[in-house]
C-alpha cells in the first residue's frame, strides 16, 4: 500500500480549490511523510490515480461498453425509424411453382371429376412502396409478370401487368407513422444524452470505490502504526516497571492495548483486501494490477469547487439532462395510448384505390401489347352497433393512464429540481468540510506527538494518551470521508447537469 498525494487534472482548473491546512508546499506535512517512508520500504509498486483510474473505466471496464453499445442501439434503431419514411423498392416473387397433383373439378351438373394436373404458375413482381406519415396510408408502384405453364396440354400463358398504382388509405385508424413523427426523435436524443449522464455515473461509482479502498487502506495504516508505537509504549512500560515508576495495572493494559492493536491491524488488512475486490472487478484492472493484495492509492487532492448559482445549475440541467425529453416522452406516449384506444374501436374504413395496364398473351412480347386499363376502388368499413360501452370503457381506460402519467411527470419534475438545487447549494459546504477536516487531521496528529511525548517524560496519564490517539485516528478518516464526499459530489453535479462548470462548457461539447 503507497500513499502519495496526487493533483489531478480536474483540480488543476480550479484555482480556488482548498487544500489541507497544515500542509506545505512539499506535501502533506511530517505525519504524511512518515507514513510515506513506511510504506515506500514495502512497496514499490505504481500508485493508481483517481482520474487515471475513471479514464480507464471509461474506455475499457463492461459498464462503459454497455453504455457505448446502448447508446449505438439508439443510433441505429433512430435510423430504422428514418427508414420508414422513404422509398422502400422490393423484388418479391414465385419461382417456380411447380405442381403435380390430381385435383377434384366440380363439374356443371354438380358432379366431381378427378383431373390430373401438371403445372407451374411463376410470378415476379418489382414494387416501390412509400408509406404517407401525414395520413397513415401507403402508395405502392410496381410492376410484375406472371408465367402459367400447363404441361398436360403442353401450353403456356402470360399475364403482365408493366405499370400498376395502388393506394391504400386507412380512414380513421390509428396513425402510428403519425405519432413515430413525434416520439422517435426524442427517443433518440435521449440514448445521446443517456450515454454522457452513463459516463458522468460510472465516474461517481469509480469515485466511490476508490474511497472506499482508500479509506480502508488508511484504517489499514493507522492501526500499524498504532500497533508499532504500543509495542514501543510496552518496551518503554517494562522498562519504568522495573525502575517501580509504573504500576502493574498500567503495564498490563499495555500489554492488553497492543493485543488489542495487533487484533485491529489484522482485520484492517483484511478489509482493505475485500474493498479491494470490488474496485479490481468494476474497472477492469489489469492482471498486473489484479494480482496484488490491494492496489496502491494515491490520495486526491480535494475536489475542485467551481462556482455555482444553483438557478444556473437547474437552468443547465433542463437544457441538457436526458429527464427533460423523458418528461415530453412520456407525456405523448400516453397520448399515444389514447390514439390507439380511438383508433382501433368505432367507425374504421380502408380505401383502396389501383390503377395500371395489363394484358395476357402465349407470348411474354406480345402481353407488352394492346395493354388494357384496369381500375379498382374498394372501401370497406365496420362499424359497431352494439358493444355494450366497450369503446367507451376502453378510450375511458386510456384517458385514465394519461392522466396518471401526467401527474407522475408533474412529480418527477418537482424531484428532478429539488436535486439539482440541493446539490448545487452543497458545493460550497463540501469545500467547507474538506477544509476543516484538513485542519482537523494536522491539529490532531500534532496534539498526539505532544501528547506521547509527554506521557514519555511521565507527566500524563495513559488515558490521556489513549484518547489523543483516537482523536488522532478519527481525525484522519474524517478527512478521507470529507474528501470523498466532495468527489462524489463533484460528479453527481456534473451527472445532474451535463454541465461543466468549470470550462463552463456543457459536456456534449467534449
Amino acid at each position: 500500500m503507497i500513499f502519495t498525494r496526487t493533483k489531478s487534472s480536474s483540480s488543476q482548473k480550479s484555482s480556488g480549490s482548498p487544500s489541507p491546512a497544515g500542509e506545505g508546499a512539499g506535501g502533506w506535512g511530517a505525519p504524511w511523510r512518515a507514513i510515506l517512508l513506511l510504506l515506500a520500504l514495502k512497496s514499490s509498486a505504481q500508485t493508481l490515480t483517481l482520474p487515471a483510474l475513471i479514464q480507464q473505466t471509461l474506455t475499457t471496464a463492461a459498464p462503459s461498453l454497455q453504455a457505448r453499445a446502448a447508446r449505438e442501439g439508439g443510433y441505429w434503431a433512430y435510423r430504422a425509424y428514418q427508414a420508414s419514411y422513404r422509398p422502400q423498392l422490393a423484388l418479391a416473387g414465385t419461382v417456380p411453382n411447380f405442381n403435380r397433383l390430381i385435383t377434384p373439378v366440380v363439374q356443371p351438373d354438380g358432379t366431381i371429376a378427378f383431373q390430373s394436373v401438371r403445372n407451374n404458375n411463376s410470378l415476379l413482381g418489382l414494387a416501390v412502396t412509400q408509406n404517407i406519415g401525414l395520413t397513415g396510408g401507403q402508395v405502392v408502384v410496381g410492376s410484375q409478370v406472371q408465367r402459367f405453364d400447363n404441361f398436360v396440354g403442353n401450353t403456356k400463358q402470360y399475364n403482365t401487368q408493366p405499370f400498376n398504382l395502388s393506394l391504400n388509405q386507412p380512414l380513421g385508424y390509428f396513425n402510428g407513422l403519425k405519432w413515430d413523427r413525434r416520439i422517435e426523435p426524442l427517443l433518440y436524443q435521449e440514448s445521446q444524452r443517456q450515454y454522457l449522464e452513463d459516463r458522468e455515473a460510472i465516474a461517481q461509482r469509480v469515485t466511490e470505490l476508490y474511497f472506499d479502498v482508500l479509506l480502508q487502506q488508511v484504517n489499514a495504516t493507522v492501526a500499524g502504526q498504532n500497533a508499532q508505537a504500543t509495542a514501543e509504549l510496552l518496551r518503554v512500560g517494562r522498562e519504568k516497571y522495573k525502575l517501580g515508576r509504573l504500576s502493574q495495572s498500567d503495564l498490563l493494559q499495555l500489554e492488553l492495548n497492543l493485543l488489542d492493536a495487533q487484533q485491529a491491524q489484522a482485520q484492517a488488512l483484511l478489509d482493505a483486501d475485500n474493498a479491494a475486490v470490488g474496485l479490481r472487478t468494476y474497472c477492469a484492472l489489469p492482471a498486473a494490477e489484479a494480482d496484488a493484495a490491494t492496489p496502491p492509492l494515491a490520495v486526491p487532492t480535494p475536489a475542485p469547487t467551481p462556482a455555482v448559482v444553483p438557478a444556473e445549475a437547474l437552468a443547465q440541467a433542463r437544457q441538457h439532462r436526458v429527464a427533460v425529453l423523458a418528461f415530453q416522452r412520456r407525456q405523448l406516449q400516453a397520448a399515444r395510448t389514447v390514439a390507439l384506444a380511438r383508433g382501433t374501436t368505432g367507425l374504421l374504413a380502408t380505401l383502396t384505390a389501383n390503377l395500371g395496364y395489363v394484358n395476357q398473351a402465349p407470348y411474354l412480347a406480345d402481353s407488352y401489347l394492346s395493354l388494357q386499363n384496369q381500375q379498382q376502388v374498394a372501401l370497406a368499413f365496420s362499424l359497431p352497433l352494439v358493444d355494450w360501452g366497450r369503446r367507451r370503457a376502453t378510450i375511458r381506460t386510456a384517458e385514465l393512464a394519461r392522466d396518471q402519467t401526467q401527474a407522475a411527470v408533474s412529480q418527477d419534475e418537482r424531484s428532478f429540481a429539488q436535486n439539482v438545487l440541493t446539490q448545487a447549494s452543497q458545493v460550497p459546504t463540501l469545500a467547507g468540510q474538506t477544509r476543516r477536516a484538513a485542519r482537523a487531521d494536522t491539529l490532531a496528529q500534532r496534539r498526539y506527538a505532544i501528547t506521547r511525548a509527554t506521557y514519555e517524560a511521565g507527566r500524563l496519564s495513559l488515558t490521556d494518551l489513549t484518547l489523543a490517539s483516537a482523536a488522532k485516528d478519527l481525525a484522519r478518516r474524517g478527512y478521507i470521508l470529507t474528501l470523498r464526499a466532495g468527489w462524489v459530489g463533484y460528479y453527481r453535479l456534473r451527472g445532474l447537469t451535463l454541465f461543466d462548470f468549470e470550462t463552463q462548457q456543457p459536456l456534449a461539447a467534449e
